[in-house]
């Protein structure tokens, strides 16, 4: 599982254009370098570690799920977002408290400490601070080697989070497991994100838009569009009355002509709306690459 998700972010990858894939790798790098700033913050502060560790310890396995699973949101969102394509469409959950983000970076160190050495987290949790502190050093003074300044240098690192983060979420039962957990029932639909709705377009319809009018109905109310008026357009650019399409997107985050998926606010239906996107590209590439050997 874990090689094919890193052949799936590989494969996508490889798709991006010279100028998104410089793009997302000066995204990637800034984030890296806040990512960084905030857990050296963490470690060189002992009333900022004190009340970050307090923090993780209060929080349930489920709510350690979500908060890595939101992690791994906010680190998808890049990927998708320089494919410059309204699949990418941004929502409100992939972002992350100044709180929480301290807390996933410290606690992905401290799974990648235990797994580079299980004993040394045997020690008091009063000497932790000291311990991940050197141990945070010496990984960055490892990684200034050159490496970083080839975009192999800055991707794989990205890449092996996103693979480790995703591996935790689905291990720990992620989207269908937690979706249990709240007692939702199999086909639970979720609402569109308020921010996708909102920047919904609304257009004319007139010969301009393609429609004559009187030759194209609201597959919702099954009544004509008349020509002059304002109606919605989703991003796969199906129209339909706002009166209509705004009650359907509070209750679900698809078009009711094609199913196309907008974002949501449900961080794994997130998750697994960009992951879907991810396997649609590697097999459409997969695909393309074969009929042209």
């Amino acid at each position: 599982m874990e090689e094919e998700s890193t052949t799936i972010i590989m494969t996508s990858l490889s798709t991006l254009s010279p100028s998104h894939l410089t793009s997302l790798t000066h995204t990637i790098l800034s984030i890296s370098h806040h990512h960084r700033r905030r857990l050296t913050s963490v470690l060189s502060s002992p009333t900022l570690f004190s009340l970050t560790l307090r923090h993780l310890l209060s929080l349930s396995l489920p709510q350690k799920t979500l908060l890595i699973a939101t992690h791994l949101l906010s680190l998808l969102h890049p990927l998708l977002l320089h494919r410059n394509h309204h699949h990418s469409l941004p929502s409100s959950a992939a972002f992350m408290k100044l709180r929480d983000l301290d807390a996933v970076v410290l606690l992905l160190f401290l799974c990648e400490t235990h797994q580079l050495d299980p004993d040394v987290l045997e020690a008091s949790a009063d000497n932790w601070r000291e311990i991940l502190g050197a141990m945070c050093s010496d990984t960055m003074l490892n990684s200034i080697s050159g490496l970083w300044t080839c975009d192999a240098g800055i991707l794989m690192p990205y890449i092996e989070t996103l693979v480790r983060c995703k591996r935790f979420v689905d291990i720990m039962g992620g989207y269908n497991h937690l979706r249990r957990l709240r007692g939702e029932k199999e086909g639970y639909e979720i609402p569109a994100a308020r921010a996708a709705v909102v920047a919904l377009r609304a257009v004319e319809v007139s010969n301009a838009t393609g429609l004559n009018s009187g030759e194209v109905e609201c597959v919702i109310c099954k009544e004509e569009m008349s020509e002059g008026r304002d109606v919605c357009e989703m991003p796969c650019q199906h129209l339909f009355h706002w009166k209509c399409i705004l009650p359907w997107l509070s209750k679900r985050n698809t078009c009711p002509f094609c199913r196309f998926q907008l974002p949501t606010d449900d961080v794994f239906s997130e998750i697994q709306r960009l992951w879907e996107i991810l396997v649609k590209t590697t097999e459409l590439h997969v695909t393309h690459v074969l009929s042209n050997t």
